[in-house]
């Protein structure tokens, strides 16, 4: 392990993050030292998660943000004068774009992959001509318009970390030089 998996390790053993288990805890781990293969970092520090968790564990490279974790303690908590209600979980958020360009992949990911771009949950309602988060695209005939906090996986099984890093490595493969 690198600095920043012992760093994530040692950040998760601390008393604030007990409430996370063992088993999520191990994901977070797991996918930390997957990212660092592909040269993503989480910056050594989880900060607050604002409205989308009590956490937020984020990774990027050269600002870049691909992959974010939203850590969520059981109960209530009041951000920006409104309540959000969650359960003891994690969730991992997949940021992508140019959808159709990666619609061969997506059509013979695993279930659990391919579900989280055909699925209704986070459907566009076209709440304005302004939304900034609308993903539209094309999957197996069907038109989709998506947009919020769309492409995430609540408590992901560790057993599947590879099809997560796999389908981040399709939409953000790193360009290689051709040495002359």
């Amino acid at each position: 392990m690198n600095n920043l998996e012992n760093s994530i390790s040692k950040i998760l053993n601390e008393e604030r993050f007990n409430f996370v288990d063992e088993m999520n805890k191990q994901f977070i781990i797991s996918f930390t030292e997957k990212m660092n293969e592909i040269e993503y970092d989480f910056g050594g520090t989880i900060g607050d998660g604002y409205c989308w968790g009590h956490f937020m564990v984020i990774y990027s490279r050269k600002k870049k943000v691909i992959a974010r974790f939203f850590i969520r303690n059981e109960g209530m908590r009041i951000w920006g004068n409104k309540e959000h209600h969650w359960d003891n979980c994690i969730v991992l958020r997949l940021f992508f774009s140019n959808i159709n360009k990666h619609i061969k992949y997506i059509e013979t990911a695993p279930e659990h992959i391919k579900t989280t771009f055909t699925n209704d949950q986070y459907n566009c309602t076209h709440c304005s001509d302004k939304c900034h988060n609308r993903k539209k695209y094309t999957i197996g005939g069907k038109q989709c318009e998506k947009c919020g906090y769309v492409f995430t996986f609540k408590n992901p099984n560790i057993s599947e970390i590879d099809d997560y890093i796999g389908i981040l490595k399709e939409f953000y493969a790193v360009k290689s030089k051709t040495i002359k």
